[in-house]
């Protein structure tokens, strides 16, 4: 009902005492001061100036306009520039959430490409796997998510409303089997898991351990899991002690290393794709733009 240029007008004409005057110190014309009033005055439904012959008088109901005019506008000021600093890169807030094993090489390397080149953007960052990051984003309770999907596995885009997001693929991530040194295995150039049918598993997060039994079914067989652990230091430690065998992937093992732990490909391959999953609105606003090219950045220096 009341906007911006009312509230500029009714606070003109206060200071000001004349149409005329308030023209001038707006650059609008007389007329237009005259429109301007008539038509926030149909929108209040109550009249607003009294007009004495050449000079003009504010009413009642003028007067609370012409009051409020100023703090509402400096409160409009003050948005469009801090807007004005988001839009520039000069200000600027981004949510990130990213599952674990990203956080020690991918994330860190693309926060500090954000701090060095926009040094006034905030990213805050929580870990999460997938099913959580992405709830969260579709909550509006982050801004974007790293996350990640298997072959032959339409997750991220398989979860509900995902048509919604917006995607960008990172950089494919082999998953390696993991024995202990001391393992009968430890040489081989590679294994099919249905070599390690008999083997206790350590799985991770609920998808890694899904991944884990789609190819073990695969080769016709249900692996025992003895141990489940989203750590995967922890993992590797159970590894080198011989009390089961694991799969990792490659990503982990750039910033996780255990002497007790050999690694190898598996046959036939398995890999997943590294993420960055937005809102296509959000994808727009210029500090998560900034995140989504840190991140591709990076992972383009991690391969």
């Amino acid at each position: 009902m009341i906007d911006a240029a009312g509230l500029r007008v009714m606070r003109a004409i206060s200071d000001e005492g004349s149409f005329t005057a308030a023209a001038a110190s707006l650059g609008y014309s007389q007329p237009a001061i005259s429109q301007m009033v008539r038509r926030l005055e149909e929108r209040t439904g109550t009249v607003l100036v009294e007009r004495l012959g050449r000079t003009v008088r504010l009413t009642e109901a003028g007067t609370v306009l012409a009051r409020h005019a100023g703090p509402v506008l400096s409160a409009l000021e003050a948005a469009e520039a801090e807007v004005a600093a988001i839009a520039g890169l000069r200000s600027g807030r981004v949510r990130l959430m990213a599952f674990p094993s990203s956080s020690s090489t991918l994330v860190p390397r693309a926060l500090a490409l954000v701090k060095e080149r926009f040094p006034d953007v905030q990213v805050t960052f929580a870990e999460a796997e997938p099913p959580e990051s992405l709830a969260a984003l579709r909550a509006g309770q982050c801004d974007l998510a790293v996350a990640f999907a298997y072959e032959g596995d339409d997750l991220p885009r398989g979860e509900d409303d995902t048509e919604a997001f917006t995607i960008r693929d990172l950089l494919v991530d082999e998953v390696r089997l993991a024995v202990s040194a001391k393992h009968p295995l430890a040489k081989a150039g590679s294994a099919r898991l249905s070599d390690l049918s008999a083997e206790p598993w350590i799985a991770g997060c609920p998808r890694c351990r899904g991944h884990l039994l789609t190819l073990a079914e695969r080769e016709g067989f249900v692996p025992e899991v003895a141990f489940e652990t989203e750590d995967y230091v922890a993992v590797l430690g159970l590894v080198a002690e011989g009390l089961g065998v694991a799969l990792v992937p490659d990503l982990i093992l750039r910033s996780a290393h255990n002497p007790g732990v050999v690694t190898m490909p598996i046959d036939p391959a398995s890999r997943r794709t590294v993420q960055a999953v937005t809102t296509p609105d959000l994808q727009r606003v210029p500090a998560v733009q900034a995140t989504l090219d840190a991140l591709h950045e990076a992972a383009r220096l991690t391969c």
